[in-house]
């Protein structure tokens, strides 16, 4: 049974609460404005929308930084691009939006992230090991990489509210392309 509106904003509030104070890199309060500037941005990009699961969809980007400082250890760019990272692709704001708000590197890792989809989107048939080097060399900021797959992983543990087929191509592409990524770059938490 899902949770009325009043539920998820409360859900919503702990969730940005926990990401804040779970943080071990966001140490100084300007790092924590910085990402409650990206969550209220993304928040207002991602008002009204809802995942799969009925649930209002911050709280996939809200997962995504959490995993990504936690888990990753990543600290306060990170953080606000994961929150972000979905923004550019999926609302009405732009990069220009992005950089002009969060400046340039900011701006820079959303680039990548959104190529990232669309590399995904276009080459799905690409064989998984030439796959993987072109995803390396897509980027200039390993950053890109380490949030992709925080992304990929929330998606994983999320397929419940999906479709059998739609949950089983997911898992193979995570098998093959994600998981290979995941241990090449020592992250074998991440990989299993």
């Amino acid at each position: 049974m899902g949770l009325n509106e009043a539920e998820y904003q409360n859900l919503i509030q702990e969730q940005l609460e926990d990401l804040i104070k779970s943080c071990p890199r966001c140490k100084s309060e300007e790092d924590k404005k910085l990402v409650l500037k990206a969550f209220n941005l993304a928040n207002k990009a991602h008002e009204g929308v809802k995942r799969k699961s009925g649930e209002p969809y911050i709280l996939h980007p809200l997962a995504v930084a959490k995993i990504v400082s936690t888990e990753i250890g990543l600290g306060p760019k990170a953080i606000v691009c994961s929150l972000l990272h979905d923004v550019v692709e999926d609302t009405y704001y732009t990069l220009e939006d992005i950089e002009r708000i969060f400046g340039k590197k900011i701006a820079s890792i959303i680039d990548g992230l959104t190529k990232i989809s669309e590399v995904f989107d276009v080459n799905s048939s690409l064989q998984a090991e030439n796959f993987r080097k072109i995803l390396l060399t897509l980027t200039e900021d390993i950053r890109v990489i380490l949030i992709k797959l925080a992304d990929r992983l929330h998606n994983m543990r999320t397929l419940d509210s999906l479709p059998p087929a739609k949950q089983m191509k997911i898992a193979g592409e995570t098998i093959y392309l994600y998981a290979p990524l995941a241990h090449r770059l020592g992250l074998y938490t991440i990989k299993t």
